[in-house]
């Protein structure tokens, strides 16, 4: 059954997940890196709040679309600063989008093979699940931190099929990033979904290319369907 995506249910066997944005409100993310580790860093090194924001735009730039953009080891390491600790101490704003849980449940239910695929770094992970007890509704929780390469990589996707021997052909990936929608279709996984409100602060974005959603609860019905 297509649902209004175009997404063929009934040719869907597996199906890979991102996390941040994707299972989760990006807004802890967003306001963690943008907002909290600056602030951490301007007191600590007496600068600017300005002056902190501009040296770590500059930081991320430079790692952007790699591992060690996602890596808080990395981060505690370039900063100075305890990464790990410093997202703990805001873990109150880490939650479930609404529609998350509706979603997971639906794909288990269906017999498909529902599967985490994200760039956080094991210890982002960890203290996720700890706050949303995520990992009890898929059958698997995948760090690419484990592959030392990042979804943007074709490596990754090459081990990870290896690893899972799903099929691309019948396989869906939803995420919010244009760029790993993009590094999926080169690999040539068919069913690909955008998820426009990452962030529930902040407005809903557009994808170029990929059919998207803002609620996966619209999707329920298809998913239902015998296969």
């Amino acid at each position: 059954m297509l649902d209004d995506q175009g997404l063929n249910w009934a040719a869907i066997d597996t199906v890979l997940l991102d996390m941040d944005g994707t299972l989760l409100d990006l807004h802890f993310d967003n306001h963690f890196w943008l907002d909290r580790v600056p602030l951490l860093l301007a007191e600590k090194d007496g600068i600017s709040l300005d002056e902190a924001r501009k040296r770590i735009d500059a930081e991320y730039q430079a790692v952007f679309g790699t591992l060690s953009w996602y890596c808080y080891d990395y981060w505690t390491e370039r900063l100075g600063l305890d990464i790990d600790v410093a997202s703990r101490e805001i873990q109150h704003l880490i939650s479930l989008r609404e529609d998350t849980l509706p979603f997971l449940d639906a794909l288990r239910q269906s017999g498909r093979q529902v599967v985490l695929l994200t760039n956080a770094h094991p210890k982002s992970l960890s203290l996720k699940v700890e706050r949303t007890a995520l990992d009890q509704h898929l059958d698997q929780l995948i760090s690419t931190h484990s592959y030392r390469v990042s979804k943007e990589s074709q490596q990754l996707w090459q081990q990870v099929r290896q690893d899972l021997g799903f099929d691309p052909a019948r396989t869906l990936f939803v995420d919010d990033s244009q760029p790993i929608l993009e590094a999926a279709r080169r690999f040539g996984i068919r069913y690909l979904l955008g998820v426009e409100n990452p962030d529930s602060k902040r407005p809903h974005k557009a994808f170029d290319g990929f059919a998207s959603t803002k609620d996966y609860r619209t999707l329920l019905a298809a998913i239902r369907q015998p296969r």
